[in-house]
């Protein structure tokens, strides 16, 4: 057996096209839909990723603000941008680009964005909401793993998913986003015993670790007919790579995410549709004001 490759592009593409009609809309409504990002230091990977957010906003009609801070910058000095940012009528989201620089503090700094125009859903409000079902605003990367597995119907409900991730990022946020699905989930981490048997059991395999030296997702890890969602993305001997092993792994599942050009398409796109949600949601909540 051969799995389905599951074109993360491809899907993304779908995503953005709604987003841009939807810009259109704003902007006939006298609304443009505008994110601005933040960049502490000069991590060339980060460099790339905001580049590329930046880019993608251009296609679909979003706005920019880009905003680069040297290394140096101080937490008082990156919360002062921030609420200036949060005051800001014009800017509908906010992203600040991590890892940040050690001397300055990831939850502090996220939190200090307001939950309406925290396009990455990281606040504590965002968190709380998701964990009640009620978040307008997803973290990407697990909102772009659901997307992915609506579009290829992939069975969540009653199916065993096994995340091999417990970050704020990824894996808590998809906890919830897969148990609201009706799965029942699992999530594994450095510490999890007997981590191929758990795997085993899966229907769904979604793995996060990003570190090949210490993890890689074996075709023996998986059982016939398991779905794999690879979230990473590495350099290893001149090419891009994930946790799994791909092309022996890709002859035991049903589906399977390349890298690249599985999750990470899908990641971007969800930060777009998060965009022009914040800027819907301010537009009804001015036009309420308004009345």
């Amino acid at each position: 057996m051969t799995g389905i490759v599951m074109d993360g592009k491809r899907v993304a593409g779908d995503i953005k096209q709604h987003v841009q009609a939807a810009v259109q809309s704003l902007q006939g409504q006298g609304i443009r839909p505008c994110l601005a990002t933040l960049l502490v230091g000069d991590n060339p990977a980060s460099a790339t990723y905001v580049k590329n957010k930046h880019t993608a906003c251009s296609h679909v009609g979003i706005d920019t603000q880009d905003h680069k801070l040297g290394k140096d910058t101080t937490q008082d000095e990156l919360n002062g941008l921030i609420a200036s940012l949060n005051d800001d009528p014009g800017v509908h989201g906010i992203l600040v680009q991590l890892p940040l620089p050690a001397h300055l503090e990831q939850f502090a700094t996220i939190s200090n964005i307001l939950p309406p125009k925290d396009v990455d859903g990281l606040t504590p409000h965002n968190a709380g909401l998701l964990a009640a079902a009620k978040a307008p605003l997803v973290p990407c990367t697990p909102a772009g793993i659901v997307e992915m597995l609506d579009h290829y119907n992939v069975e969540i409900a009653g199916r065993n998913a096994v995340i091999i991730n417990r970050s704020r990022l990824v894996g808590i946020p998809l906890y919830h986003l897969l148990l609201q699905k009706d799965a029942t989930v699992t999530t594994c981490h450095s510490k999890t015993a007997d981590l191929q048997k758990i795997c085993l059991d899966a229907d769904i395999v979604v793995t996060a670790v990003g570190d090949r030296t210490k993890f890689v997702l074996e075709k023996d890890m998986i059982k016939p007919g398991a779905t794999v969602i690879d979230v990473s993305i590495m350099r290893q001997d001149g090419r891009l790579v994930g946790d799994a092993d791909y092309e022996n792994v890709l002859q035991k599942a049903s589906h399977i995410t390349p890298v690249p050009g599985g999750v990470g398409p899908m990641t971007v796109a969800m930060l777009l549709k998060n965009t022009v949600t914040a800027a819907s949601m301010a537009a009804a909540m001015a036009a309420k004001i308004g009345k």
